[in-house]
């Protein structure tokens, strides 16, 4: 498995014990919770909603634990910026070998949308993660999307 994605050691970030609440996530990671694509992008980018996505897998049981978005240097791409949520059932956040779900996005081009189910751990302080994939969805921002996600 090689998860397309990278995090500085300057992101943004948080994590948990416990399930992350909305006000903690909006304040350490405000582009989950971004309304529409960055005005760069052009109509064929297909917007697909992190809150959305969030929302439907807290509904199946699974909770944000960790959070992370990277920093950027124009302020007005902060609430679009490539973002990271892992997510374990409520019960199994301080597991050692449980599934989760590792979720991507952005709304500014910089990352497709991915979903990543297994069993993953932390590696070191800035996000990075190590494990077994149990299967990918990788979705372009492009074209008529909402089927795929």
């Amino acid at each position: 498995m090689r998860l397309a994605s990278r995090f500085g050691y300057a992101a943004n970030q948080i994590r948990r014990d416990r399930p992350l609440t909305h006000e903690e996530l909006i304040r350490h990671v405000p582009s989950i919770f971004g309304e529409d694509r960055h005005i760069s992008r052009s109509e064929r980018y297909a917007y697909i909603p992190t809150i959305t996505v969030l929302e439907n897998l807290q509904r199946e049981g699974f909770q944000p634990f960790f959070a992370c978005q990277t920093r950027v240097r124009d302020p007005g791409r902060r609430g679009y910026t490539k973002h990271m949520l892992r997510l374990r059932r409520a019960g199994e956040i301080n597991g050692e070998h449980v599934p989760e779900i590792i979720l991507l996005n952005s709304h500014d081009g910089t990352s497709s949308y991915q979903m990543l189910p297994g069993y993953f751990r932390f590696v070191c302080q800035n996000g990075c993660v190590c494990g077994q994939s149990l299967g990918e969805v990788r979705v372009p921002h492009r074209g008529n999307v909402v089927e795929k996600v």
